[in-house]
C-alpha cells in the first residue's frame, strides 16, 4: 500500500529513504534547525510524517532556487508565526476567502521576493497565519493583489509595508462607520449596513484615485519650454 498513515513513525534512515536523501543530509539539515527535533524514545529518535512534509518543502525551495541559508531564514520565521486561529479568530464572519498554502507554493506567487524577511513582515501584518505545516493567507483577493503588484514590478517589501498604512487607515475607517451605525441606527444586526459603508469608501477611493492620477498626469506633462 502506498498510502502513508498520519500517525506513522520513522528511524532516520526510513525518513532518509522516504524523502530521498541520505541519513547524511537528514543529520545536516537537523543540525541546521530546518527540521524540528525528532521525538526520543531511549537512545532511538523517530520521525514523524510532519518530518517527511518539512523534507519535501525543502526539496522544493531548493528547486527554485532558495539557499540552505535563506530556507533556514524561512523555516526560523515560520516557526514563530502567528497561529491560524489567533490570526482568523474563531467563528468570526469574514466575506474573504482563506487560502491554503504549502510554504514552498509562496515562490510560486513571489518567486525570490519569498524572503524570511517579507514572510516575517506578512506574518506580523497578519496576511499569513501557520497552521501545522501550511500557511495559511487570510484573504484570496488580498493575495491575487500582491503577487500582481510584485508581477508589475513593485518589491513585495514595499507592498508590505504600503499594507500597514492601507490597514491604519481602514481602521479609521471602519471606527468611523461602526460609531455611526450604533449612534443613529437602532438595529438587532447592524452588519447588514455593512455593504452601504464599502460602497462609500469605494466610491470616494475611485474618485480620489482619479484626483490623483490626473495631478500626476498634469505635473509630468507641465515640464514643457515655453516660447
Amino acid at each position: 500500500m502506498s498510502n502513508e498513515g498520519e500517525d506513522r513513525e520513522y528511524r532516520m534512515e526510513e525518513l532518509a529513504a522516504a524523502a530521498g536523501i541520505t541519513p547524511r543530509t537528514l543529520r545536516f539539515y537537523r543540525e541546521r534547525g530546518l527540521i524540528p527535533p525528532p521525538r526520543r524514545e531511549g537512545r532511538i529518535a523517530w520521525y514523524g510524517p510532519h518530518h517527511l512534509a518539512r523534507l519535501r518543502t525543502i526539496a522544493a525551495l531548493l528547486e527554485r532556487g532558495h539557499t540552505l541559508n535563506g530556507i533556514a531564514d524561512l523555516a526560523a520565521a515560520f516557526e514563530s508565526g502567528r497561529d491560524v486561529g489567533e490570526v482568523l479568530g474563531l467563528n468570526e464572519p469574514t466575506e474573504e476567502e482563506p487560502v491554503r498554502l504549502h510554504p514552498e507554493q509562496l515562490a510560486d506567487f513571489f518567486g525570490d521576493q519569498a524572503t524570511a524577511e517579507n514572510l516575517g513582515a506578512a506574518l506580523d501584518l497578519g496576511y499569513l497565519a501557520t497552521d501545522g505545516e501550511d500557511l495559511i493567507h487570510v484573504s484570496r483577493r488580498l493575495l491575487d493583489v500582491s503577487a500582481s503588484l510584485v508581477k508589475e514590478g513593485v518589491p513585495l517589501s514595499a507592498v508590505l509595508a504600503a499594507a500597514h498604512e492601507v490597514r491604519a487607515h481602514a481602521d479609521a475607517l471602519a471606527t468611523l462607520f461602526t460609531d455611526l451605525l450604533h449612534a443613529h441606527v437602532r438595529d438587532e444586526d447592524p452588519t447588514r449596513l455593512r455593504p452601504l459603508a464599502k460602497s462609500v469608501v469605494e466610491a470616494e477611493l475611485s474618485m480620489a484615485l482619479d484626483r490623483r492620477l490626473r495631478e500626476r498626469g498634469s505635473g509630468s506633462g507641465s515640464g514643457g519650454s515655453s516660447a
